[in-house]
């Protein structure tokens, strides 16, 4: 009996994965089904959620700054210098330099990422980290640049490049995140040099146009067996010869001087740039992702009372649970209390 037919009663599920928004093309055997792919499923998948994103964005962009909505629609990402007042973010530089807190870490090849969730316990440590999470004016950008409603989820990242381990990270690749609109933002907590192995970014990538619609229909064809896992579950990597097929497209070193906030549409061609020497990049971050098919332009999820600050916390913890069932270590390793500059505990 064949793996499929053995998992029939998962079928339905599948089903509905069709209009959320799933990726996986080797986990979803519909997403990642040939003949369904040349019929057009991804094809027509990305040209929605495009059309859907345009239409929250109508609304969204209310909140938002004429000057930095015209930014977006060109580049694909915003940049606000000076986002926090100094006496606030020296604060909680300060703040993050020498309090311990409980962190998760994940290596993929010679980087580590570490993430501090901004929950409602750190928030009662250090209160002026809600001029970040909470800012309407930052969610505001966060929401329209992502094209959907809903609180975004905030953490603290840093990232340790560490060249001497020999094994590529799979961030540095030119990729998309998923095959719609999603956002990211980073607030750097120190100046990012073009050698500090910083964000990449190819302006205008974000843009739908039909020969990055025909380029997302060939991928889908071949997604579901692509020896690259991270292709194959749904996040397209590109190669420089492909991208200059798609246009007059150029990546972009995104070095910023601290206190900077980036807001990027991850749907665009990104990545981690290489990192030739040891370096830590911290920063205040958040990614927001909702399903790309509703009309609504805001998240019923975000209505729950008390849960907003601890979207993170549930996750892990189902996360973790999902990890121990199944026999295996989370991918977010718990490495205990640390600073957001100490080195890896990974």
């Amino acid at each position: 009996m064949s793996r499929a037919v053995a998992q029939w009663w998962r079928y339905p599920a599948f089903a509905l994965g069709i209009f959320g928004s799933e990726k996986s093309f080797r986990k979803n055997p519909l997403l990642g089904h040939p003949r369904l792919n040349e019929l057009g499923l991804h094809r027509e998948r990305v040209r929605l959620a495009a059309r859907m994103a345009s239409y929250r964005r109508k609304v969204l962009g209310i909140s938002v700054s004429a000057e930095e909505r015209a930014a977006f629609d060109q580049d694909g990402f915003i940049i606000r210098e000076n986002a926090l007042p100094a006496d606030v973010f020296q604060r909680i530089r300060d703040f993050l330099q020498n309090e311990p807190l409980p962190a998760r870490e994940m290596r993929q090849g010679q980087a580590v990422t570490r993430m501090i969730p901004i929950n409602p316990q750190l928030l009662a440590k250090m209160p002026e980290m809600a001029r970040f999470s909470h800012d309407p004016s930052i969610a505001g950008l966060i929401r329209y640049v992502g094209g959907a409603g809903g609180d975004p989820v905030y953490f603290i990242q840093t990232v340790i490049a560490e060249p001497a381990v020999k094994q590529a990270d799979p961030q540095t690749a030119l990729h998309a995140d998923t095959f719609h609109s999603t956002s990211k933002a980073w607030l750097f907590l120190q100046d990012v040099g073009p050698d500090d192995g910083p964000f990449v970014f190819v302006p205008g990538s974000h843009k739908l146009t039909e020969k990055r619609l025909e380029w997302e229909y060939r991928q889908s064809l071949l997604a579901n067996s692509d020896k690259r896992s991270h292709h194959a579950d749904g996040s397209f990597r590109i190669t420089p010869a492909e991208l200059s097929e798609l246009g007059d497209f150029a990546p972009q070193k995104v070095a910023v001087p601290a206190n900077t906030l980036v807001v990027a549409d991850t749907y665009a061609f990104h990545s981690r740039a290489v990192s030739d020497r040891h370096t830590t990049r911290v920063e205040l971050h958040a990614y927001h992702r909702a399903n790309p098919f509703t009309p609504l332009p805001f998240s019923p999820t975000s209505l729950i009372p008390g849960i907003r600050d601890r979207q993170l916390d549930l996750y892990l913890m189902f996360a973790d649970r999902k990890a121990k069932k199944a026999g295996r270590q989370p991918v977010w390793k718990d490495v205990g209390a640390c600073t957001a500059f100490s080195e890896p505990h990974i």
